[in-house]
């Protein structure tokens, strides 16, 4: 069975990120698709599977564990189960950045 998810059904929200668990769908794939003003971004947390991110649009920095980068449009990043991370839009643009979770439903820590 096919399942389309139409943007118009889902509830009205102050955040533009949509949060998607697969588990209910048939799928071991989770994500975050975020669009935020410069500044915001998740606190440090954990998960017990890894994380992939894609930046569509817009610069952010990236924390984890011992290391900091930052990525910027097309640029893709991985980080292990079991680092510590988190990212930070740098601006001056909105950050639209794709948080694929490898698994049906997101499992999160939050350290901070």
């Amino acid at each position: 069975m096919v399942h389309v998810l139409r943007a118009a059904d889902r509830p009205a929200r102050k955040s533009r990120t949509v949060r998607f668990e697969g588990a209910a769908y048939g799928t071991d794939i989770s994500f975050f698709a975020v669009d935020n003003e410069p500044g915001q971004g998740p606190g440090l947390h954990i998960h017990p599977y890894p994380e992939t991110w894609f930046v569509h649009a817009g610069r952010a920095r990236i924390v984890a564990g011992d290391e900091t980068f930052e990525v910027g449009p097309g640029d893709i990043a991985v980080v292990p189960s079991g680092v510590p991370h988190k990212f930070t839009n740098l601006g001056p643009d909105r950050l639209v950045i794709f948080c694929v979770h490898a698994a049906g439903t997101i499992v999160q820590g939050d350290l901070e």
